[in-house]
């Protein structure tokens, strides 16, 4: 039996060798990857989607066209979408249904509205435990529901992407858009928090 005593490569030998090969095709990997990063931390950010919801709370038109269609809302609120995302689906909490969101095959989102997906949210074991054991998922996570309250997941399919409507929390009548977007959070959107 002979062992191979060929050194591996570093991570940065091998980055510099991918980026070479690239280059030598024509791509342009640097810049690549300081628009995509200025992309992922300025524009798609759960801003975007807390935008959407408190524009939805205060505008009784614009909450009917983003629940029926997630996709014309986003456009006419000047957002995007990537092609693919060809339905966007906005799940409205009531008092007595709370809807969460996972992705079981992978980590999707509807990430130029709600932001890049947290790490526990590609985690396997949140994407395999909360469609069959959502309430203790997000007792674990910090959000006891009432017993009577119904729990509905949705697992994201290679074109639908969805995103939760909280419900509005009372005392917030006189709040501006802006005010409401403030209390909004990324987790509240995929529903495994509450304002």
């Amino acid at each position: 039996m002979t062992t191979d005593t060929t050194p591996i490569a570093s991570i940065e030998q091998r980055l510099d060798a991918i980026q070479t090969v690239l280059q030598r095709h024509g791509m342009q990997p640097t810049e690549f990857i300081d628009t995509f990063d200025e992309l992922a931390h300025e524009h798609w950010v759960p801003a975007n989607g807390a935008g959407l919801i408190a524009r939805a709370w205060t505008d009784p038109a614009f909450k009917q066209l983003l629940l029926t269609d997630g996709v014309t809302a986003v456009r006419e609120a000047g957002l995007s979408m990537p092609p693919h995302h060809r339905h966007f689906v906005v799940l409205e909490n009531t008092a007595d249904i709370h809807n969460v969101i996972c992705c079981t095959l992978c980590s999707c989102t509807a990430f130029t509205i709600i932001g890049l997906p947290p790490d526990w949210y590609k985690d396997l074991a949140y994407r395999s435990r909360v469609v069959r054991e959502a309430r203790t998922v997000l007792r674990e996570m910090g959000l006891d529901l009432p017993a009577q309250m119904q729990i509905r997941v949705w697992d994201t399919t290679a074109d639908t992407r969805y995103m939760v409507m909280p419900q509005r929390p009372s005392g917030t009548e006189g709040m501006t858009v802006d005010q409401l977007t403030a209390l909004i959070s990324k987790d509240a959107l995929i529903g495994v928090a509450l304002i």
